[in-house]
């Protein structure tokens, strides 16, 4: 066999090899994060004694066996990771799942190039025809493949990658001329704290591919999919909240606390938000703006004045839209998390759900160093679903949605990422023109933001470890005793969390 030859079989088994969803999740409560861990380990090598010393995994079974099944109860495939709650959802153009590229399809991608051609800083014309893949015979531009090519969870935009690189702008072009990429957007992160990335793949390669590609070279330090996000509302009297989380309605009050909100577009002239908006930022220019309820609700339920109260009227909101249609992308969300640490703000409301990022992870642990207290929604994708992202994160308080007698939203997730619980089912909240019940993890996270507001106007330098203990210990049990995967520790007493002292 030519050595041209061997090259292409190489390239069609990496193709194939990455467009397979190999790892698996489960809720199971006994795991530990090692075995978590070791379970995404043995999907993808096939090796199963690291669960059990000298055993096999849980359940008799090897993950990725013929079943697709990893053996372990309630464990769920993927990239079935991500139900959009919203009516209507359609398709995300030019977003692919689970690993596998999508069809090269004749629109555009908004949240790349709303024009309908590639970003200034990348190559190619406005409204030209989607590129096409190489042939079968063709050698990938750049070095051989020194891993092997990625499976990829959940869904990302099928033709780019973000990869953090040490270097300056004449590295970004050196790396994107030895791999055949072209650069769509760079930055400066704060809080990854080195350069980002976004480089388009020009040739049709799939992700997983490229991904292999650039693991070899010490120019790059992470290299991931841009995934896609989505916000957790579901479909939807007066608020029942502050009775249920044990705030006085009277003596709510969140002056001088800063609460940023990673959303969508906001009705900024709505009488429950005046004088609430801080400061704006939009992390998705270009793009129009369809809808502006989901986040005017959550702003409005954490700040909200005049005859809608939210949890902490006086507080502050910084807001930033990274959602269109209900989604966003891993570049969007990082930049927006970005302008919120320069800001100051002292707690992040992330009302999304998306697949496990390493560079969201970074982000996350880099905010919490900065002591700022990240809120984030526990998903709507039900009992079965895989962790929700950035919720499942250590340092990130996860909240899931109860109803006005303390039951479990039934379409929330579970898991022993749940942190905290909430009231978030018909809750009354701002809406466009008005007021309206809405339902979701969404706006259970954002009650818990108004909480955690009050308790930082009660004592500015109280810590973000301090906080996040007292919700805990003094939480209100529900379900089984102690800490369990539908409620987490239990419903937030915000009198109690602001009495408790480390």
């Amino acid at each position: 066999m030519t050595t041209s030859g061997r090259i292409a079989r190489l390239v069609l088994a990496a193709a194939v090899f990455a467009a397979t969803p190999v790892f698996a999740q489960t809720n199971d409560p006994s795991l530990t994060p090692q075995q978590l861990d070791c379970l995404n380990q043995t999907t993808a090598a096939g090796n199963a004694n690291c669960l059990q010393p000298g055993g096999p995994a849980p359940g008799g079974s090897t993950p990725g066996g013929p079943s697709g099944s990893s053996g372990l109860p309630g464990a769920v495939g993927l990239p079935e990771l991500i139900v959009d709650l919203f009516p209507n959802p359609g398709d995300f153009p030019g977003v692919a799942s689970g690993g596998q590229p999508a069809t090269p399809v004749p629109t555009p991608n908004p949240l790349r190039d709303p024009a309908g051609g590639a970003s200034a800083s990348g190559g190619g014309q406005a409204g030209s025809p989607p590129p096409t893949p190489p042939a079968a015979d063709a050698t990938p531009p750049g070095p051989a493949i020194t891993a092997a090519p990625r499976a990829i969870s959940g869904n990302f935009v099928p033709d780019e990658v973000l990869v953090t690189v040490a270097g300056d702008a004449a590295d970004a072009q050196a790396l994107a001329a030895a791999y055949g990429l072209e650069i769509r957007s760079q930055r400066q992160s704060t809080l990854l704290g080195t350069s980002l990335v976004r480089f388009g793949i020009p040739d049709g390669r799939p992700v997983g591919v490229v991904l292999a590609q650039l693991a070899g070279d010490g120019r790059t330090s992470e290299r991931e999919p841009n995934h896609i996000y989505e916000l957790q509302q579901a479909a939807a009297a007066p608020s029942f909240a502050f009775q249920r989380i044990s705030l006085d309605e009277a003596a709510a009050n969140g002056e001088n606390v800063n609460v940023a909100v990673i959303d969508t577009a906001i009705d900024e002239t709505h009488p429950a938000l005046k004088g609430a908006i801080a400061k704006s930022f939009d992390a998705m220019p270009g793009v129009a703006v369809t809808a502006r309820d989901h986040a005017t609700s959550v702003a409005g339920l954490i700040s909200g004045t005049g005859d809608f109260k939210g949890m902490a009227p006086g507080s502050k909101i910084f807001h930033a839209r990274a959602f269109e249609g209900g989604k966003s992308t891993m570049e969007i969300i990082l930049n927006a998390l970005d302008w919120a640490a320069e800001q100051n703000v002292q707690i992040v409301n992330m009302s999304f759900v998306g697949p496990k990022n390493a560079l969201l992870e970074q982000a996350s642990r880099g905010a919490r160093a900065r002591g700022m207290i990240l809120v984030a929604a526990a998903g709507n994708n039900g009992p079965g679903a895989p962790y929700g992202y950035p919720a499942a994160y250590k340092g990130v308080i996860a909240v899931t949605a109860t109803d006005a007698k303390d039951a479990i939203m039934k379409q929330a997730n579970r898991g022993p990422y749940v942190y905290i619980s909430a009231p978030g089912v018909d809750l009354m909240a701002p809406v466009g023109g008005g007021t309206d019940l809405v339902t979701g993890t969404s706006f259970a996270a954002a009650v818990v933001s108004g909480a955690i507001a009050n308790l930082l106007h009660a004592e500015p330098k109280r810590s973000a470890d301090s906080i996040e203990k007292a919700l805990a210990a003094t939480a209100t049990d529900l379900g089984d005793k102690g800490r369990d995967t539908d409620f987490g520790f239990g419903l937030i007493n915000t009198k109690a969390a602001e009495a408790a002292k480390e």
